[in-house]
């Protein structure tokens, strides 16, 4: 009885180990992540502060942008988090479309925004 009951003790802690691992690991991805997309952010607002110099460039961080969001979608079960994946994803939608049209200097504080939430729903 008491080896079952030892038994059955180790198995429901290293089921909870477990879990808290994945846990543990969905939390440092979704910080990183959120690292990587404030980083891609800086580089959009240095893109679009230089766009008439480069207009690639801004270009080149939106889709740096959706590829982290990409990733990061993949990764979360979290309501509050996807919400904050899906406004950035909107902002960056309306920043590209606005540089389709011929804006050179758009306004990109709706990304900023959208970023800082990304990061206040992934910090611990």
């Amino acid at each position: 009885m008491r080896r079952t009951m030892l038994a059955l003790a180790t198995a429901a802690l290293a089921v909870t180990v477990t879990a808290g691992c994945g846990a543990i690991d969905k939390a440092i991805d979704c910080v990183n992540t959120a690292d990587a997309i404030g980083s891609s952010v800086s580089n959009l607002g240095r893109a679009v502060n230089n766009a008439t110099d480069n207009p690639a460039q801004a270009d080149q961080a939106l889709d740096d942008i959706d590829k982290e969001l990409s990733a990061l979608k993949n990764k979360t079960g979290n309501a509050d988090l996807s919400k904050a994946v899906g406004d950035l994803d909107k902002a960056v939608d309306n920043v590209r479309t606005a540089i389709k049209n011929g804006d050179n200097t758009p306004d990109i504080s709706g990304v900023t925004e959208a970023a800082k939430e990304v990061g206040k729903v992934c910090t611990p």
